[in-house]
């Protein structure tokens, strides 16, 4: 690769502006990555600030194998990867199947080896490019129109659940804890909009605006958009450590800080948000002993207050180091999919999602990451997030909550929508 660095005092532009005209120029290309952590503090720190670009085809994975296909092409050597896989590649994981409705299409998992790839950092850029046109890309870049946050005129939502029938699934779910079936279930609900014409990167822009967090990201696979504001670390791989920081528990923000610290307090020791979150820690701590060695998983933060724009949630982190013959699949087949989006027990879980929920899942409640030559990687929990499929002009976004049998069907539906209202406020509903 050819590199340059470049000092924010040599720009023409400011950094930001610079940043802003980068995105816009990466539109001219069929394949796009942007992870932005925001500048957000958090345990073990939230996504590198970079941008990916490629006119190449993705990475060739067998649709049918995809973790095996994975593993092989990174023991011979790779650049960079960005990409995703959605959360229907638990079917190739566990005996499981998915046949809900699917309006986006996104497929099973996709990874591209940027041709341009920048980091964004305090005071300067680096960029790398597999040929030697540095120059002509700064170019090309500075000569972009600026970018702005925008919000759509005309998208009409509909819900593919009811309120009504949400608030019933709730109580099979109760009912499916009571006779023992799951502990905890994830249920989801999509909201849609058909014939809706939005413009993917303004309105990325507006809803990090909106909800600015640490695993922040911008998809683009040629008709096929993500617009993602997740706060929620899947998986981090350092070196042969492992992190996973699994989110179970929200309060909305207050309007005062002693409304706020109040409301902190009161999801601190809130015992059905405690104890769900404690049912996906032990959860995480097994789906890493799959793959760390014996004695090394440890729970290094448990239930952590951590305040967004929009909601406080309780996060704790678990850490583990994979045993030496171990490698990055191996960690990823062993926590696939993230338990906080399935609940316990996961296969039972993951059963009753398919059996209760009205639409496939996708990439919503999949990952979106980045894998460096290394072999090392970093993953967030696809939440909080806009997909749309352009051609089909298909724009779609889901909310779920985690259900215990102290669940309340009322308050389940109110915290959905509470998380929703970012997504809600920049669509305009």
């Amino acid at each position: 690769m050819f590199t340059a660095v470049l000092q924010a005092k040599d720009l023409p532009v400011s950094l930001n502006g610079f940043r802003l005209k980068a995105l816009a120029w990466a539109g001219t290309y069929p394949l796009v990555a942007y992870y932005n952590p925001n500048s957000i503090a958090y345990p073990h720190g939230g996504f590198q600030h970079l941008l990916a670009v490629s006119a190449n085809h993705p990475i060739n994975l067998d649709e049918q194998n995809v973790l095996e296909s994975i593993q092989a092409k990174l023991a011979g050597g790779h650049n960079l990867w960005c990409g995703y896989l959605t959360y229907d590649l638990k079917n190739q994981i566990e005996k499981l199947s998915s046949s809900n409705h699917d309006g986006i299409a996104f497929p099973t998992a996709l990874f591209f080896e940027p041709q341009v790839y920048l980091y964004f950092n305090d005071d300067s850029v680096d960029i790398s490019s597999s040929d030697n046109n540095i120059d002509s890309i700064l170019a090309a870049i500075l000569q972009s129109t600026l970018p702005c946050a925008a919000t759509p005129a005309h998208v009409t939502l509909k819900q593919r659940v009811t309120p009504e029938q949400y608030k019933t699934n709730v109580e099979k779910i109760r009912n499916h804890i009571l006779e023992g079936n799951v502990y905890e279930l994830n249920y989801c609900m999509e909201f849609f909009a058909e014939d809706a014409e939005v413009v993917p990167l303004p309105l990325y822009l507006a809803l990090n605006e909106a909800s600015p967090t640490p695993f922040s990201g911008y998809l683009k696979y040629n008709d096929k958009y993500l617009m993602c504001a997740s706060p929620e670390r899947f998986l981090k791989k350092e070196g042969q450590k492992l992190i996973s920081q699994p989110i179970k528990g929200t309060i909305k923000r207050g309007q005062t800080p002693e409304e706020d610290a109040a409301l902190q307090h009161q999801l601190r020791h809130d015992e059905k948000e405690l104890a769900e979150n404690m049912m996906i820690v032990d959860l995480v701590r097994n789906d890493l002993s799959r793959s760390c060695s014996t004695g090394t998983v440890q729970v290094e933060e448990m239930f952590g207050i951590y305040g967004f724009r929009q909601v406080s949630q309780m996060i704790s982190t678990i850490t583990g180091e994979l045993k030496p013959e171990n490698d990055l699949t191996d960690a990823l087949k062993g926590a696939f999919p993230m338990g906080s989006m399935t609940g316990a027990p996961k296969i039972s879980a993951m059963q009753l999602i398919e059996e209760l929920e009205a639409t496939k899942r996708g990439l919503y409640s999949g990952t979106f990451g980045y894998i460096t030559p290394d072999n090392d990687c970093d993953f967030n929990v696809v939440i909080r997030s806009i997909q749309y499929n352009a051609s089909a002009k298909y724009l779609s976004f889901m909310v779920g909550s985690a259900i215990t049998y102290d669940s309340e069907p009322e308050r389940e539906y109110e915290e959905c929508l509470l998380k929703a209202k970012a997504i809600l406020k920049v669509l305009g509903n």
